[in-house]
């Protein structure tokens, strides 16, 4: 005959009592709240830390994607290098001019009005022969200081990087975001025209808007480059963008947003789009090195940034021109550059890794 009893292991609904079989006890089940303390049972635990705190009887705390995501991100040791590097140099490249003119008076144009110094000296070398720190990589054609000019390249270099890849974004997030909600016949057309400009040789389309709206300062130049490679690297962010969005339209909260009568520009880049950014981080750090090697490219061909302002691209340029005879010319930005564009890829790499909800481990 089947026995009624109260569990008094676990807390209930006063006057509830539950039917056993004889000899048999009820199966605890998964979790249960006592107060503010959750307590799971060991064989329902994810993980070996909920079982240690389901025997402890601690709180459990939660955590959000994020936070998640930079945990793994540090655990990532080429990433965590990466984004070390690039920290250093851009803390350098920012304020080392600075910090090199209050030091010795030297800035990145300075040219010396002694004739006898007007050539190129190896590093950590006085203009007699001897030992000096005065230029730790030496001098250029005109003697100037090559580490003043060098900081002041990855000045120009990460700036490019930085706002093209902005630039980039605005185009390509906004564009492909569009394109996937609307759907249909305007889907259709805007991702043909995305197909027409991905057959077009980006780097030749680069150089004919530098060529046709070409800048009589230096500074405008480099203005034309930020608008010339933000607009021409914003095609595969449309596209990744507008994958994202095609399987978020139709989740429960646009659903929702559209039944109260939000706007589509509302529900677009106010509800769709922030749940895009875990792509969109990713392939804007990957994008930063992409558009840094293609303005140290346009540099040597003379599109690029122009004298008196460099970038490492320009310093490559007139560095390998004497690389036979003064090759710290072009291993001093070469070596800094190559090092920039390595520790960016690791970091995207890292942020990949780290933002990807598959390489999650419970």
């Amino acid at each position: 005959m089947p026995v009624l009893q109260m569990n008094e292991d676990r807390p209930g609904i006063a006057g509830r009592i539950e039917e056993t079989e004889p000899g048999l006890t009820p199966d605890p089940s998964p979790s249960y709240r006592d107060g503010d303390v959750i307590h799971t049972a060991p064989e329902f635990a994810l993980a070996d830390a909920d079982v240690l705190a389901a025997e402890k009887g601690d709180v459990i705390a939660g955590t959000s994607l994020w936070r998640d995501a930079w945990r793994r991100l540090l655990k990532n040791r080429l990433a965590v290098f990466g984004m070390i590097v690039v920290g250093i140099i851009a803390v350098a490249s920012l304020f080392g001019p600075f910090v090199i003119k209050q030091l010795t008076g030297l800035t990145p144009d300075y040219i010396p009005t002694d004739v006898a110094l007007l050539r190129s000296i190896p590093p950590l070398t006085a203009p007699d022969g001897s030992f000096s720190w005065t230029h730790p990589m030496g001098t250029d054609n005109q003697g100037r200081d090559l580490l003043a000019r060098v900081l002041q390249g990855g000045q120009i270099s990460l700036m490019v990087g930085i706002i093209a890849t902005l630039v980039s974004l605005l185009i390509g997030v906004s564009y492909g975001a569009t394109s996937g909600y609307l759907g249909g016949r305007i889907d259709n057309l805007m991702m043909r025209v995305v197909d027409v400009l991905y057959s077009l040789p980006y780097i030749i389309v680069v150089i004919v808007l530098l060529s046709v709206f070409r800048s009589q300062t230096a500074r405008g130049q480099v203005i034309l480059l930020f608008i010339a490679l933000g607009s021409v690297s914003w095609l595969t962010m449309a596209r990744i963008v507008r994958g994202q969005v095609l399987s978020l339209k139709n989740q429960e909260f646009v659903l929702a947003a559209r039944a109260t009568g939000v706007s589509t520009p509302r529900i677009i880049f106010r509800h769709i789009v922030p749940n895009t950014l875990g792509p969109v981080i990713v392939y804007a750090t990957l994008t930063i090195p992409t558009v840094m090697l293609t303005e140290a490219f346009l540099s040597f061909l003379g599109f690029g940034v122009q004298p008196p302002l460099a970038s490492w691209g320009s310093l490559a340029t007139d560095g390998i021109q004497n690389v036979g005879i003064f090759p710290w010319q072009l291993v001093f930005p070469g070596v800094t550059m190559a090092l920039t564009l390595f520790s960016l890829n690791f970091l995207g790499d890292g942020l990949r890794d780290a933002l990807d909800p598959q390489m999650r481990k419970h």
